[in-house]
């Protein structure tokens, strides 16, 4: 699917798009008497160092970045991000609540709020698994559309994949033979393999599997302070993601010779990251870019599907927000490793939303050429 990109929100009747909105350049004019020739600007790279934003409206978070470009890729000039938890109920009912709705719409307004004070010029606004499945997606559109100006685009679960590839195939080990790139989603998680053998990494096979930390802890009800219980259910978990990547894990290719590369992006690692470190608080310039060993990765991920949610919710890094949620990613985590036998876990603190930056930028600069 080719990119395509939203009007920032300059009104909330949906925006001016950003070539009607930008300002003509001043006329250069000759003085009267004068021989000095008419000096016009040739074209520039990036003109004036438009800012370009991305915002990710997923099952659980809604995140936005504004960059600006530079030789090397972009510098992040604002961010934002806030737990929205869109597709609370929607495993039961099929539908997006109004409660999520008002949360996201909450979120989705500080971010259109941001785009007008940074001057965005060109934006891309996309929604994932939780408004693909929604029976009111297109209600939940709508309202976004009239209360904050952004359009949404709802992105395929291939486009979500090839955009998270984008956003954090910077990261990926140099090594031999295919290398597998995931992305831990509230409401899907995508698996990408991809072939390093070129300049840039290629998308050989991937599958998006509809199990993310929100629709997998919904669909698995217990009682947490019960230990039997979270036995049963994490087992439980492991099966319903088993099974929803086994046709995958047959297509996996097992070769003597690999390196078995494997990179994520998502909370879920970057919270296992974080504890493997022993932070006392979440810190993204250690965390992303970092190889963790597989065996360190198992050992938080069953300590964490074991405790109880109030002993989650003690642990720096997690916080009671997140104490549900991390059972559900760890179980999609170990089923990941067991199907692509890696001994590191490359850790990505980017995704999506760099993914749409860089397209926005290069095709802008096509577009300039």
């Amino acid at each position: 699917m080719a990119d395509h990109a939203s009007p920032s929100p300059h009104d909330k009747k949906g925006g001016s798009s950003a070539r009607k909105s930008r300002p003509k350049p001043a006329a250069t004019h000759k003085k009267q008497g004068s021989n000095a020739p008419i000096v016009r600007p040739g074209p520039a790279r990036w003109p004036k160092l438009r800012s370009y934003a991305a915002i990710d409206l997923g099952t659980n978070n809604c995140r936005l970045l504004v960059a600006k470009p530079s030789s090397d890729g972009f510098i992040v000039t604002d961010a934002f991000s806030r737990v929205v938890r869109l597709g609370e109920g929607l495993v039961e009912t099929g539908q997006i609540s109004n409660r999520a709705m008002d949360r996201a719409v909450a979120a989705l307004s500080i971010c259109a709020d941001k785009l007008r004070r940074r001057n965005v010029t060109l934006a891309r606004s996309v929604a994932t698994e939780a408004c693909r499945r929604a029976s009111n997606g297109d209600k939940f559109i709508e309202r976004v559309r009239r209360e904050t100006g952004i359009a949404l685009d709802v992105i395929t679960a291939e486009e979500e994949a090839r955009l998270a590839v984008l956003g954090c195939q910077i990261l990926l080990e140099p090594g031999e033979g295919p290398a597998l790139i995931f992305d831990i989603g509230g409401g899907s998680t995508e698996l990408v393999l991809v072939d390093t053998s070129g300049s840039a990494p290629e998308i050989i096979d991937w599958q998006s599997a509809p199990w993310g930390v929100v629709s997998l802890t919904e669909s698995e009800k217990f009682d947490g302070n019960d230990p039997a219980a979270r036995r049963a259910a994490f087992a439980a978990m492991r099966a319903r993601v088993r099974d929803s990547f086994a046709s995958f894990a047959e297509r996996l290719p097992r070769v003597d010779r690999c390196d078995y590369r494997l990179l994520g992006t998502s909370g879920t690692v970057t919270t296992l990251a974080s504890l493997h470190l022993k932070l006392p608080q979440y810190d993204r310039k250690v965390i992303d870019g970092l190889i963790v060993p597989t065996e360190s990765m198992r050992e938080i991920s069953n300590m964490l599907a074991h405790a109880s949610p109030d002993e989650r919710a003690d642990i720096p890094c997690i916080g009671r927000e997140r104490a549900d949620l991390v059972v559900g990613g760890c179980a999609i985590l170990e089923s990941i490793l067991d199907i692509w036998p890696a001994t590191r876990v490359g850790v990505a603190d980017r995704g999506i939303r760099e993914g749409i930056l860089r397209s926005l930028m290069s095709a802008n600069e096509r577009r300039a050429v």
